[in-house]
């Protein structure tokens, strides 16, 4: 079975691995970061759980990045909070900007062709430049944060129209920077065109929440990875709504944007745009800045 390697063991990272632990879907998750005891200790922790949540997959904790060698996806998370950094206001404890562009054009050796999943909710910029300055193929970055926003977005429609958040089917568009948008002529409850269950009011009403859902939390954001994980590396049929470098989808080029995509274990392998009303489109345009 496969090795998943989680660049960070702070709350997300840790999420992360207890989501795919529990899983069971990958026979080994290694968590990674410079605080190597605080890594080792979070994996035994999760580890000890599994006696009683009834999990066998194997955890480890390290401060060698090197570690990454010949996984099968590598996630890139958050670093746990050193007690150093407490004080600290410039503290960042996600992987991202020039240090997190240095980390991974490092590790690029190490990791050769494996999908990288970015879970935080603050990384888009950090992979569009791994497509500009360190050549990484655009098919192999995911950031799964929208996954995590969609999820919340599809709990408060749940919640809306008193039904089970299993039989809401919709996507999320746009990106971090422009804001998020719902194409709600294309969701669903239970089969039925989303916008005849809901009158306009309600509508509305569920428009002005989603603008207050991102970013997601901690757990949202590990869980989320966690299933995009779990999506390559069983090539599901299941379409995921995630972050990615848009070569052409919605006539953008060079950008960051959400679509809804089927992935593998060569990560993006299919996006499925969807058909936008004229609303939607101009939110879309909007949301992407073109």
């Amino acid at each position: 079975m496969a090795t998943v390697c989680i660049i960070g063991a702070g709350e997300i990272g840790g999420a992360v691995a207890h989501a795919l632990a529990r899983g069971e879907r990958t026979a080994r998750v290694v968590l990674i970061d410079t605080a190597g005891g605080v890594a080792a200790g979070k994996a035994l922790d999760i580890q000890q759980s599994g006696a009683v949540e009834g999990f066998h997959t194997q955890l480890s904790g390290t401060d060698d990045f090197t570690r990454v060698t010949a996984c099968d996806v590598c996630v890139v998370a958050d670093r746990a909070k050193a007690p150093v950094a407490e004080w600290r206001s410039e503290w960042r404890s996600e992987w991202e900007g020039d240090e997190g562009l240095a980390l991974l054009t490092r590790l690029a050796p190490f990791l050769a062709e494996a999908p990288i999943v970015c879970a935080g909710p603050s990384q888009a910029d950090l992979l569009l430049a791994m497509v500009r300055e360190s050549g990484f193929r655009r098919e192999r970055l995911v950031g799964s944060a929208a996954a995590a926003f969609a999820s919340a977005v599809t709990a408060i429609v749940a919640m809306e129209a008193r039904c089970s958040p299993v039989e809401v089917n919709l996507t999320v568009l746009g990106a971090p920077a422009g804001g998020f948008v719902i194409p709600w002529s294309e969701a669903a409850i239970a089969g039925f065109a989303l916008e005849r269950v809901l009158s306009q009011v309600q509508l509305t009403r569920l428009e002005a929440r989603v603008a207050r859902l991102w970013p997601p939390g901690p757990h949202a954001l590990g869980l989320a990875a966690a299933r995009v994980t779990e999506a390559i590396l069983t090539s599901s049929r299941r379409a995921f709504s995630v972050l990615a470098v848009l070569s052409g989808e919605f006539g953008v080029r060079g950008r960051v944007g959400t679509l809804p995509a089927l992935l593998s274990t060569t990560g993006i392998v299919h996006a499925r745009v969807p058909t936008l009303n004229t609303r939607e489109r101009v939110q879309l345009e909007t949301a992407l800045g073109t």
